[in-house]
C-alpha cells in the first residue's frame, strides 16, 4: 500500500493578519492536493477565532476565490479530513504527518534526497510532509533542521515561486 505525502504550508509572511497571499496558496494548493491524492496542512495560519474547523476554514476561502472552482476542491478536501490546520510546530512537526521534507533550492549536502528516492518511498509504504514555506524568503532557517531531507526539484538551485513549486514537486512525485 503506498504512503501518504501531506502537502505543508509554512506561514511565513505575517504571523497575526490572515493575507491575499495564504488565501491564494490554499485556493491553489486544495485542487493540487485533491487531483493527486495528498492531504493538505497549514502551519502558523491567522485564521480567524471564528473558523474553528478546516472545512468551515475552506468553506470560508471558497467564498471569497474564483480558483478550483471557486473553493469547491478545497472544500471536498476538508470534508474528507483531509486538510489539517496546526500552530507553529514548537518541538518538530505533527508525526502523523510522516517525515518532513524541506523543498529549497539550497539544500544541505547531508540531507539532500532525489525525487527517484521520495516516489519509491512513498510506493513502498512511507509518508512524508513536503514542506513550502510562504513569504519571500522560503522556511526559516530552524525549520531546515526540522527536515530530515532536503529536496531541490529543479536539481540547480533555481528559485520557483510557491505555487510553481508545489505543481512542479507534487506533479514530479506522483504524476503519472
Amino acid at each position: 500500500m503506498p504512503g501518504r505525502v501531506t502537502i505543508g504550508l509554512y506561514n511565513s509572511y505575517d504571523p497575526v493578519r490572515f493575507r491575499e497571499s495564504h488565501r491564494r496558496a490554499l485556493a491553489r494548493a486544495g485542487p493540487l492536493a485533491l487531483a493527486f491524492d495528498c492531504n493538505l496542512a497549514t502551519f502558523g495560519f491567522p485564521y480567524a477565532k471564528e473558523l474553528g474547523t478546516p472545512t468551515e476554514i475552506a468553506e470560508w476561502v471558497a467564498t471569497t476565490t474564483s480558483i478550483g472552482e471557486s473553493g469547491a476542491y478545497l472544500v471536498e478536501l476538508g470534508k474528507k479530513g483531509r486538510f489539517s490546520c496546526f500552530d507553529y510546530p514548537r518541538k518538530g512537526f505533527p508525526p502523523q504527518l510522516g517525515e518532513a521534507i524541506v523543498t529549497t533550492r539550497k539544500p544541505s549536502k547531508d540531507k539532500l534526497v532525489s525525487p527517484a528516492d521520495i516516489r519509491a518511498s512513498v510506493r513502498s509504504g512511507r509518508s512524508f510532509l513536503l514542506l513550502f514555506g510562504l513569504g519571500p524568503h522560503g522556511l526559516p532557517k530552524e525549520m531546515f533542521e526540522a527536515g530530515k531531507k532536503h529536496l531541490d526539484i529543479t536539481g540547480r538551485g533555481l528559485s520557483l515561486e510557491t505555487c510553481t513549486a508545489m505543481g512542479a514537486v507534487i506533479g514530479s512525485l506522483l504524476g503519472k
